[in-house]
């Protein structure tokens, strides 16, 4: 059994960072695919980065430039840091896992977290 235990999401000023936090209990972290996604109100859920197992990462063109995705395998964790935040970055973000290789336009990912909540004021 999986878990993902997403935290870090706050309110922050457009142009402020944040740095959000997956950590992994239940499994091997190294032979995972991990990849971040969100969902704003009324809108569908959209990815935002994945890193997959050999370290390779992929990345939204809204966010290329400005997130980095990132992993500790001491840790079972997986880290998003976002940079020069916008009002439209604020959603509900979500970490996900697969066995499989998996990218950001791939939604159906064997597991999921309960999101953490990130909103940027103008």
């Amino acid at each position: 059994q999986v878990q993902l235990v997403e935290s870090g999401g706050g309110s922050v000023q457009s142009g402020g960072s944040l740095r959000l936090s997956c950590a992994a209990f239940g499994y091997m972290y190294s032979t995972y695919c991990m990849g971040w996604f969100r969902q704003a109100p009324g809108k569908e859920r959209e990815g935002v980065a994945v890193i997959d197992s050999d370290g390779t990462t992929s990345y939204a063109d809204s966010v290329r430039g400005r997130f980095t995705i990132s992993q500790d395998g001491a840790k079972n964790a997986v880290y998003l840091q976002m940079n020069s935040l916008k009002p439209e970055d604020t959603a509900m973000y979500y970490c996900a896992a697969d066995i499989r290789r998996r990218t950001i336009t791939n939604m159906f990912w064997d597991y999921w977290g309960q999101g953490t909540q990130v909103t940027v004021s103008s």
